[in-house]
């Protein structure tokens, strides 16, 4: 009987959920933390340097034992991991004497958990036998975007019914996610990454290829063209159109999800028709038009509608360059996807930091930080030009 690799796909795509399930569940807290245990908002907001830093961390940390301990265990420990800090949030900062040292914790154990999914999935999906590899892999990437919607949405409306103060009903709800996703990844069958009796590169062997380096520039630019729009979406919202920061968070940063998870699904729906290069060079330019309308246009509505269209465009930037990266690079492995991984969460922090950054020197005008960022959408571009030309030569 052939094994069924649906089951191992549509577990990989629950497994993103959870990963935007830890991502982006506590910070909907910090303002309650900060009232409820009396927590200074400066220091709350290293949870979140905590949690980016510790992925980055795993990124680089699981080439050494992913593959020895085996991808399913891994992923199985993902899950738990994922649960128990969910779980550790409702718990460990009633009982230390600093609520603070117990949401720290809390953070640093979910952190790994979604440091280990983010290493794990796209690789997995990458090896299931599937007819084409890159929608798939779009697919997948789209269902972090509809979980952050998810957690947002489901979380306001569970607020408003519920109120702020039965928070932990709600995490430990978060929490059986991971849960029952882990049940089902101990049934799905794992393909492996790198044919029978071959072995994967080493890092050694990956800097050696010109190729391997690429790869990493288009996936810091990916991130960083994703985040560097997407972290002041709601700031942007709120300093643009006047409005308070619930309705900017509703109209910035979702907005910019639903865009961005609906490019992932057209892609993953329409991708056998629309070559892969080719849609990630018209993405590179939208997503530098749609920076340049943020930056340049002085409409706040229309300014929010480039918020929209940039998320449209960076949809297919960082599934689509781990699938270029594995069509380009045989028997890249384990190794190939957490070096990518690490290239594309260095992104992730550099383009919000260097948009902040440069609107901070111009007494915080974002459009400033923004028209400064369109570096990383543009290098995408210049990049995908490159691309096309040597395989055209």
């Amino acid at each position: 009987m052939e094994p069924n690799y649906g089951k191992t796909i549509y577990a990989c795509f629950v497994g993103y959920i959870v990963q935007a399930i830890v991502n982006n569940f506590a910070p909907l807290l910090f303002l309650m933390f900060h009232k409820s245990y009396g927590i200074p908002l400066e220091k709350i907001t290293l949870l979140v340097t905590f949690n980016f830093g510790l992925q980055l961390m795993i990124d680089l940390c699981a080439i050494g034992f992913v593959d020895r301990i085996g991808y399913r265990f891994s992923v199985i420990l993902a899950h738990i991991m994922a649960a128990a800090g969910l779980i550790f949030l409702t718990i460990l900062p009633e009982i230390f004497a600093d609520s603070f040292v117990g949401l720290l914790i809390s953070v640093i154990v979910y952190a790994l958990g979604g440091g280990l999914l983010e290493v794990l999935l796209s690789p997995m999906v990458e090896a299931c036998p599937t007819d084409n590899k890159e929608t798939a892999m779009s697919l997948l990437h789209s269902f972090y975007c509809w979980g952050h919607v998810g957690v947002v949405l489901l979380s306001t409306l569970f607020f408003a019914a519920a109120g702020m103060r039965n928070w932990k009903i709600l995490a430990l709800f978060w929490a059986a996610v991971p849960v029952c996703n882990l049940l089902a990844f101990t049934r799905a069958p794992i393909a492996p990454l790198v044919e029978e009796g071959e072995q994967g590169l080493t890092m050694k062997e990956l800097f050696s290829l010109k190729i391997f380096w690429v790869m990493m520039i288009l996936m810091v630019c990916a991130g960083a063209s994703e985040q560097g729009v997407s972290q002041w979406a709601s700031a942007m919202a709120e300093q643009g159109l006047g409005i308070n920061k619930t309705v900017g968070d509703l109209a910035g940063p979702m907005t910019f999800a639903l865009f961005m998870g609906g490019a992932r699904v057209f892609y993953g729906k329409k991708g056998e028709s629309v070559p892969l290069q080719k849609f990630m060079l018209g993405s590179s330019i939208v997503c530098v038009i749609s920076y340049l309308v943020i930056a340049l246009v002085p409409v706040p509505v229309l300014g929010l509608a480039g918020c929209g269209l940039c998320g449209l465009s960076v949809g297919i930037m960082w599934p689509g360059t781990f699938s270029m990266a594995s069509g380009a690079i045989r028997r890249g492995g384990t190794a190939m996807f957490a070096l990518l991984a690490l290239a594309g969460d260095v992104g992730c922090s550099a383009g919000p930091t260097l948009a902040g950054y440069f609107a901070g020197r111009f007494e915080g005008n974002l459009r400033i930080g923004i028209l400064i960022a369109v570096v990383f959408p543009a290098l995408m571009t210049a990049f995908q030009v490159l691309l096309r030309k040597s395989a055209a030569e």
